[in-house]
């Protein structure tokens, strides 16, 4: 196991950090954050795929990733997977008790196949901390200021 620090504000992993296993022969670069801002760390493929035009492909990374207690991680799209190649990440939650190995949910909308070489960046994992507030039921709420019309209401688009 090894322990990936978030920042170099973090604290070791038993107190705040998260914790990565390689299931394959990964090198450390497959599992990291491009530079000090960035707020994702890099997930890689770690095989080779085809993603054929309006299909959806499960990329495996052969990782393994836990979770400090109150964190979960989300998993999202890098920013030119996207408007490079018309290939979106399906937005994803990895819950802190997890523990099997990341897959990267991809959906081809472009009109020709889309390869997925071995170590291609395909998204990006965002450590986050969940807040469980207390749940009361209540008999209703009062008018919102848009009125009860509803999502799309406003008429601004």
């Amino acid at each position: 196991m090894l322990n990936i620090l978030p920042s170099k504000q973090s604290q070791a992993a038993g107190e705040g950090g998260a914790w990565v296993h390689y299931l394959g022969h990964r090198a450390w670069t497959c599992y990291n954050k491009g530079y000090t801002w960035v707020h994702g760390y890099h997930l890689h493929s770690a095989n080779e795929y085809r993603v054929v035009s309006m299909e959806i492909t499960i990329v495996k990374t052969d990782i393994q990733i836990t979770q400090y207690a109150g964190c979960f991680v989300s998993v999202a799209s890098c920013s030119g997977l996207s408007p490079k190649h018309v290939v979106d990440v399906a937005p994803g939650v990895i819950d802190e008790d997890y523990g099997s190995s990341i897959g990267v949910v991809l959906f081809n909308f472009g009109k020709g196949k889309f390869e997925v070489k071995n170590d291609d960046h395909m998204a990006q994992h965002i450590c986050e901390w969940v807040y469980y507030p207390e749940i009361e039921e209540v008999q209703g709420f009062s008018d919102a200021k848009q009125g009860s019309k509803g999502f799309g209401s406003t008429g601004k688009n």
